[in-house]
């Protein structure tokens, strides 16, 4: 994958009073009230955003939050504003639409450093469509494009894809460089040994990810409930734990794949339930979802496939 150029790139003269276009990723889960019980995503999003308000620019935040029919109330973005304006130190303000006279009323409005949050861009079914017209009026806010939705960055929709061919400079942001240098880097050049650990309930959904793993890893671990499948497949008995039935000679032909290449193929020998997870037991939390895993599987991401190249460096 080509190296894609990033915020970082771009200097005073292409930020400073400029609209910048930024596809964060804030899909946070909300309990009943209304309240985010998660903000991982929230807060991952504040580097790029912060380093865009000291650089002068007027941000225009848009994202995705669940996946609505049309405008649905429960799926509005305002409950949001609250934490956002708190961890940017700012009022975030909150615009009604995210295309319209209105919202660009608000964007004309928008001071120096200030930062606007477009609403549900869900609410539109042209974005899931990626359709162009959609694509220009979202770009016609701006003019800078920045996606740091990594977790959306398969998705061929029109403000992770679509805007980028309206806008110039197209980039990334600092959590979608993170993601794609720890995970492009991790599986190109690993440190050797390379060890991965990949769970799920069901050998089907991983079978990309972990054939793509086989021809790189020295030791593979398979955990959570696909394990028994491959359990079954290798002459266990389960008892009444899920397995695909029909996926058994795929388990098998795994198991065979990982001997013929000296990979080490590790499953679980007793299930424990841990009452509490440790917030720094791991060394990197990716906030990618189907991107990660679409990455790991060798496959390309329209949302990074779409943004400026960077310059390569003369040795």
């Amino acid at each position: 994958m080509a190296t894609k150029k990033s915020v970082s790139s771009l200097n005073d003269a292409d930020l400073k009073g400029k609209g910048v276009f930024v596809r964060v990723d804030l899909n946070v889960p909300l309990d009943d009230n209304f309240n985010i019980t998660d903000d991982t995503r929230i807060r991952a999003a504040v580097p790029t955003i912060k380093y865009l308000m000291d650089h002068g620019s007027k941000v225009i935040l848009c994202t995705h939050l669940g996946r609505p029919k049309g405008v649905t109330p429960k799926y509005s973005l305002k409950p949001l504003v609250p934490r956002l304006s708190e961890l940017l130190g700012v009022q975030v303000k909150m615009a009604n639409d995210c295309i319209g006279e209105e919202v660009e009323k608000l964007v004309a409005e928008l001071s120096d450093g200030g930062v606007l949050l477009l609403e549900n861009v869900r609410f539109h079914k042209e974005e899931e469509k990626n359709d162009p017209e959609f694509s220009k009026k979202l770009a016609a806010l701006a003019d800078v494009y920045v996606n740091d939705a990594f977790g959306s960055a398969h998705r061929a929709h029109a403000s992770t894809e679509g805007v980028a061919k309206y806008l110039k400079p197209s980039v990334a942001g600092f959590l979608m460089q993170k993601e794609l240098d720890y995970l492009v880097g991790a599986v190109a050049n690993p440190k050797k040994p390379f060890a991965a650990i990949v769970g799920g309930l069901k050998v089907s959904t991983k079978i990309g990810v972990i054939e793509s793993l086989l021809g790189k890893v020295d030791i593979l671990i398979l955990g959570g409930g696909m394990m028994f499948t491959l359990y079954k497949a290798q002459g266990y008995s389960v008892g009444s734990s899920l397995v695909e039935e029909d996926k058994l000679d795929l388990a098998t032909s795994l198991v065979e794949k990982a001997k013929a290449k000296g990979v080490s193929l590790l499953l679980p020998t007793d299930v424990v339930i841990a009452d509490k997870f440790a917030a720094d037991a791991n060394s990197k939390i990716s906030t990618g979802g189907g991107a990660s895993l679409e990455l790991l599987e060798g496959k390309e991401l329209p949302g990074v496939l779409a943004l400026d190249e960077a310059t390569p460096v003369a040795v």
